[in-house]
Order: structure tokens, then sequence, then C-alpha cells
């Protein structure tokens, strides 16, 4: 861009007023840059234009919230990523409501204060990723409850990462005594690449979830409930994301790019007026998501049942082990689920033996040091995703801080990935030592060598 002036606010003042004012933006010029997270890839600046960001806000606030006069909204998401700059600022903005700030680190070091702003201000909308909730609900004791009134709260958005229906129902019945509504909850789905909201569920519905037989899911892409007094069958609940906001067409595809009916999982394609031109300076990456007519390829799995979107996962980061489709989200939520481990600090991923066989890791921050406590942990890990899964999986656990994160806070699997097989090759060096019985890597991690053992 021509750089006009380099300088100080005294630089600034000092200079001449302009005689006329600057000419209003045009609907198709750039509003903004939104950079993705990088969860899955490098970050890349989505260009959203004017036009863009004003259809996905009028949709949002008149269809997704359903906004109402005395509506007051409450917030610690980062300014800079799309739910709490587009959600929130420009929200805020457009609609000419109230917001009471919490700033994002403040709610990561004391997130009560969360809740505490919700219940003294009467605040009715407030918006998290899936773990605010579950890291606020931990640390809430029996008298923060006792004196928290949250009964004004008739909107907490849930969206960003995948919703887990247990983790919402936890959170919903600790927070029940202080007038939490369970029927506040609202997941949604959305991404940068439509500025943000794609989909919501019904206001006041609550959290309404789908359960379906997995392992069909897995053998045919068939999203079905489990057939009542079948043994064996296992049940997985994803959440409902509501229907499309007006103005998106939204199709689930197979891999030849036919759109797929009801109860099918695929992939997910959209378009709209809230979709972006682009990614800033990068052609191929844009060619390779962004049709000429339009349709965005999301890089996420679903399935449509009753007209409502559910997601299923990322399709980079599905996880292909013997023929079954595993999602990495599922081996973390079980790592959470012990009591050494906090949300968001478990990272799942596969790595390729020398026989091209994919192998699940699972790397799980945790602060505990005692060997005994560390080999204990590591045991019921494997011993529940075996349950859970059927599978073997590589279990390192690791320091806090260890795992890498994006800007907006997300784990980054990617890197986590890249950054085991870097720790692996340090020496010792790493061998995948294969015979009848099992694969085994070890490596050096902390100071210490930590065998991984999996049966083959």
């Amino acid at each position: 861009l021509p750089l006009a002036l380099s300088g100080t606010l005294d630089d600034f003042l000092a200079l001449d007023a302009q005689e006329k004012l600057p000419p209003p933006p045009a609907p198709t010029d750039l509003a903004y840059l939104q950079y993705t997270s990088g969860s899955t890839r490098f970050p890349r600046g989505t260009m959203i234009t004017q036009s863009a960001v004003m259809a996905n806000l009028g949709a949002i606030f008149n269809h997704g919230f359903a906004l109402t006069a005395d509506d007051r909204f409450c917030s610690w998401l980062p300014h800079y990523h799309d739910m709490g700059l587009v959600g929130i600022v420009l929200g805020c903005m457009a609609t000419q409501r109230s917001v009471d700030y919490l700033p994002t680190r403040e709610f990561a070091m004391r997130p009560r204060l969360w809740l505490k702003l919700i219940s003294r201000n009467r605040c009715t909308i407030s918006y998290s990723p899936p773990f605010g909730y579950t890291l606020c609900a931990r640390r809430l004791r029996p008298a923060d409850i006792e004196a928290l009134d949250l009964s004004s709260w008739r909107i907490a958005g849930v969206g960003a990462e995948m919703i887990h229906p247990d983790s919402l129902r936890q959170v919903s019945e600790i927070l029940a005594p202080a007038g939490f509504d369970e029927r506040a909850f609202l997941p949604s789905y959305g991404m940068a690449e439509c500025a943000l909201g794609v989909s919501f569920a019904p206001v006041g519905s609550g959290s309404r979830s789908d359960l379906i037989d997995i392992d069909r899911l897995s053998r045919t892409g068939e999203a079905r409930p489990p057939i009542e007094g079948e043994a064996a069958v296992k049940g997985k609940a994803f959440i409902d994301c509501g229907r499309p906001l007006p103005g998106f067409e939204v199709e689930v595809r197979g891999d030849r790019g036919n759109a797929l009916p009801e109860r099918r999982c695929g992939a997910i394609y959209l378009r709209g007026p809230s979709v972006m031109s682009g990614y800033f300076g990068n052609p191929e990456a844009t060619q390779e998501v962004l049709s000429d007519d339009g349709w965005l390829n999301t890089g996420d799995l679903g399935y449509f049942a009753d007209g409502s979107l559910f997601v299923t996962g990322r399709a980079k980061d599905l996880m292909i082990i013997k023929g079954r489709n595993i999602w990495p989200q599922d081996l973390e939520y079980l790592a959470e689920q012990q009591p050494e481990v906090r949300p968001t600090d478990a990272s799942a991923f596969t790595v390729v033996d020398e026989d091209e066989n994919e192998t699940a890791v699972l790397v799980v921050q945790c602060r505990e040091t005692d060997p005994i406590k560390l080999a204990s942990l590591s045991v019921r890990l494997k011993q529940a995703i075996n349950a859970e899964f059927g599978i073997h999986c590589l279990i390192e656990l690791v320091p806090p801080h260890t795992l890498p994160r994006t800007s907006s806070g997300k784990l980054s699997r990617s890197m986590a990935r890249s950054d085991f097989l870097k720790r692996c090759g340090e020496e010792p060096q790493v061998g995948f030592v294969k015979d009848d019985a099992r694969v085994q890597t070890q490596h050096a991690s902390i100071g210490r060598d930590i065998a991984l053992t999996t049966p083959d």
C-alpha cells in the first residue's frame, strides 16, 4: 500500500486537514484480511469484502441470535480471532449493543472472572470455544457458584472447535445452581473463509446431539443410529449445528463431487454472499478450495439429518488405522477425562512406520513428575483407547507448554506431529523395530528415555 506518513502521533496531528473526507468504500472493496488459525497448514489471509462481512453480520444477528433490544454482550475472545472480531467487535458496532470485555490473558489466568462479569452486568449473550466452558467449570468452587446469578444468560454460544455433548452436559450441571439454563447453549458452525458464521442451532433449544453407529460410519460413511438389540455396537454423539443461515447453499459431497443424500457423511461445500474472495497473495491455495462458480471446499466432513448440519471433523485430521476412520478429537477427549490432564492439553495424530502402516500417537501435557504416576497415566490412556476404539496408541507424556498452538490458541496437530518426529530424531535415534508381536519406538524426551510400545 502507498505510505502517506511514518512517524509519531504528533507528526500526524501536525498535518494539514484535508478538504474532503476520504471516499467511502464500495461494497466490493476489501474490508480486511482475516488470517486462518493455521491448525492444519500455514496461516492464510482470507480476503473479506465489505459486502461479505455485512451479509454475514446481518444473517448472524437477525437469524442466528434473534437479537433483542435488551441484549448485552460479554467477551474474553481475542480481537484478532474471527469469532472475537466479527462476532463481537464488528457485530456490536453494527448493531449498537453494549459489550463488557475481559482481557484474554485475564480469562486464561482467572476464568471465573468471565462468569462474574456476566452475573454482575446481567449480560445476555457470550460466546466461547468448548474449552472455555470446561476450563471455567473445573476452576469453580461451591462458594463461587453461590455468588453467581447466570439467569440472564440467554445465549451461551459455542463453536470454533469440535463440540462434545458430554462436556456441555457436565458444564450445565455445574452451573445450574447459579441459574444457568442448559437451553442457553447455542452450537454453531463457521470459519474465517465465510467471515464467521455458516449455521446456528435454534435459539433456546440447547445442545442437541445425534447418536450414530460409529463403526458403520467408519465402514460405509452412513450416519445411522445404532440398532437396538445389536451386540457390541458403539454409538457416538455429534452436535446439531443447526440449519444454514439465509443466503448460504450447503452441500455434503462424495469423493466424486456428487451431492450426497441425508445421513451420508462427506465433504462440506458451501456458497453464499459471505464467502471470501480468495486467499491474499496465494492464487494457488485459492484455486484449491474455491471454484469459479463460488463453491468453497471447507475441508470439513459432516452430514445432514432432518435438515440440520452435523460436523464430524476436519478431513486432513482424519486418522485411518487398519481401515477404520478415527477422529483425533475422540482420543484427545479421552485424555482430558483423566484427572491429571487439563482441557486442550492433548494432541492426537498418526505416524507411518517403515511398512507404510499408520500408527496413532497421543502427546499429552502433564504437570505430574512422579515416574510411577506417569506410568499409571500412560497405562490408563492405552487401556481407554483400546477399549473404546480397538486400536493401540503410542503415548508420549510431556511437560506443560510443549504442545504448539496457533495464534488463536488452538492446538496445531500438524506442528505437534512435526515436533514429535523431531524429538524421535534426537539421540538415541528413533527406529521402528518390527517383529511378530510389536512395533517399538524409543526416543529421548525431557532428559530421559521413554519407551513407547504398541502391539502390531
